[in-house]
């Protein structure tokens, strides 16, 4: 590998600095990239699942996970860390990105990082081969391709420093603010950089000069180096071997800065924690007299550099190492943004046509599309085209659960309402409250504890006493007036549909070995259609590859119970037509069914 990055290059963004993302993304946008630079953020404490940030004038969700495992799981293709968390917890951080082995490339800007934590973090990274910039470092970039977080300054000061695009040098520092000078001076005195990193200032860093350094000089792109140090350190002695031993053969200019250390009595400490000579060659002038020994270009001063850089630049030109630059085509910030308040995944009503997940309704709405409304739930409620055996599971729950009669308490509030002489809508309302933990709730409930106990490789005698532990009657068991003797065919159907057509129902199978042991003490404590509904659900879910995590949010969420809200307001509103049909007086609840016990 020569170039660190490209314009393919995501990151993954450890802290939720969203400055710094946005400069990363507007950066994105000015240079034509076609994918956002940031994949995803890692924040431990958001509750949020993702973050709006602008791309141009159009806004673009991040995801946030609360951790690195998470992200890495879904965004495979990120192989760069930029660490930004502070020194207190990026050794932490760094360490478990390190451990993952997922990273490429890992960038650490917290300073003041204990030195032995700094020289571990450097250990694993060169075991690991992990290019690690930091720690307290700003950064790098790849003009015109990938730029992290603030490197280069504002937008207006990339453009004027021609990092939009690449140039010809190979630049690495130490310090950041320096680098952003020194672009800034490339560019007004030959084509700009091609590659730059700034290693960071703390003593003990993951990456020097010289791995940087060569790997430029294998780099077609490049076609000089500059290599800017400091006072403190020996760091540039490694380069200075390499261009006597032949290593690096291009062209190189060096340059260590902190020259007027030595008119001080004492050390002096510059700024970087590293930026200290603790012995005559740690100073600046021995290894600026060392760099100009072994033939590298050294500027009389830190004010000469760009006449350095345009004579070497104009050498190069002649000899036709460096050709003209073509400049890109570039898109420029809008001046206004506004952030959207309400965001919609699941359906577009703009244009000629409306969709659904993307899918126009005239592909989906009449016979001849071969498509039913259970493919219809499966766009708008978990954006995908789901199988055939799915959707029509989905129908077959609906169908089942579309009334049970005018006893249960929300046909019976939906019935009332209506004879009070409301409206659909007004009458539907109150039958859909009452569903909750004791009329429909069971469907998530079955799915939340049935899933954990098989989870878990309880059987069936441990889940009940779990559950008994736990107070809680087991969701989804029991009937009040089907048993064994008298089987609900509700649940019959959905048993042998699943069956016959799901491609595995290993909950279903656990869920019946429980009912074994619930019938043994009585036999109405069968497996009701609610716990049916919502253990297959949960083989649905995994048969569809969903992750755990995906499926512990859908319960959570009241995703499952959805199909029961679904399917019995269809019923709810059957009989809200039928009092309206009937043209049923209002009704007052007889004083015989109600016990008064006033005192």
């Amino acid at each position: 590998m020569t170039g660190l990055f490209t314009k393919q290059t995501q990151a993954i963004f450890w802290n939720n600095n969203k400055k710094a993302i946005q400069r990363m993304l507007d950066y994105d946008y000015t240079i034509n990239r076609c994918i956002a630079s940031v994949a995803a953020i890692v924040s431990p404490t958001s509750s949020r699942k993702f973050e709006q940030f602008f791309f141009g004038k159009n806004e673009i969700r991040i995801p946030v996970y609360s951790s690195i495992k998470e992200a890495i799981t879904n965004h495979k293709k990120a192989k760069v860390l930029l660490n930004f968390a502070s020194f207190r917890t990026a050794y932490e951080v760094t360490i478990e990105a390190l451990e993952s082995k997922h990273f490429e490339t890992i960038m650490v800007t917290a300073e003041g990082i204990p030195e032995r934590l700094a020289r571990t973090m450097n250990v694993l990274a060169k075991k690991n081969k992990t290019v690690l910039i930091g720690p307290a470092s700003v950064g790098g970039i790849t003009a015109g391709a990938f730029r992290i977080a603030n490197i280069g300054g504002t937008i207006e000061n990339i453009i004027h420093s021609k990092l939009h695009r690449a140039g010809s040098c190979g630049l690495v520092t130490r310090s950041g603010g320096l680098f952003n000078e020194l672009a800034n001076i490339i560019a007004q005195n030959a084509d700009g950089i091609a590659e730059g990193i700034a290693l960071g200032g703390d003593r003990f860093v993951g990456t020097s000069f010289i791995d940087h350094l060569l790997r430029m000089e294998k780099d077609p792109k490049i076609k000089y180096l500059l290599v800017l140090g400091e006072v403190g350190g020996t760091d540039e002695y490694d380069v200075i071997c390499a261009v006597k031993e032949g290593k690096i053969k291009k062209p190189i200019i060096g340059w260590c800065i902190g020259t007027v250390a030595e008119n001080f009595n004492e050390g002096v400490q510059f700024g970087h924690a590293g930026a200290s000579a603790n012995s005559a060659k740690e100073t600046a002038n021995a290894k600026n007299k060392a760099f100009k020994k072994a033939g590298v270009l050294v500027p009389e001063n830190f004010n000469s550099i760009p006449d350095t850089i345009k004579f070497l630049y104009k050498k190069l030109q002649k000899n036709a190492t460096i050709t003209q630059v073509v400049e890109p085509d570039i898109q420029s910030l809008p001046n206004y943004r506004r952030h959207k308040n309400f965001i919609c995944t699941i359906s577009d009503d703009r244009g000629e046509e409306a969709s659904y997940a993307g899918t126009p309704i005239s592909e989906l709405a009449t016979p001849d599309t071969g498509y039913g409304i259970g493919d219809v739930i499966s766009l708008l409620w978990f954006k995908k085209k789901y199988p055939k055996w799915a959707t029509d599971f989905f129908e077959t729950v609906i169908k089942t659960v579309a009334d049970h009669g005018p006893a249960v308490s929300g046909a019976h509030n939906a019935k009332v309402t209506a004879r009070a002489g409301k409206s659909v809508v007004e009458s539907l309302v109150t039958g859909l409250l009452t569903i909750g933990p004791r009329f429909g709730g069971a469907i998530d409930g079955a799915a939340k504890y049935f899933k954990y106990a098989y989870d878990q490789e309880l059987s069936p005698q441990e889940f009940l006493v779990y559950m008994k532990k736990e107070g809680v009657p087991i969701p989804g068991i029991g009937h009040r007036i089907k048993s064994l003797r008298n089987p609900d065919k509700r649940v019959e159907g959905l048993k042998k549909y699943a069956e016959t057509a799901f491609p595995q129902h290993k909950l279903l199978s656990y869920a019946l070995e429980v009912e074994k042991a619930t019938t043994a003490k009585k036999d109405n404590l069968i497996l009701n259609v609610d716990g049916t509904i919502g253990i297959l659900m949960v083989d649905m879910f995994r048969s569809l590859n969903y992750s755990e995590a995906e499926i512990d949010e859908f319960i959570q969420s009241g995703t499952l119970n959805a199909f029961f809200v679904l399917g019995r307001s269809i019923g709810f509103i059957g009989h809200i037509l039928d009092e309206k049909r009937l043209q049923m007086p209002m009704y007052r609840h007889p004083f015989d069914d109600i016990l008064y016990d006033i005192e």
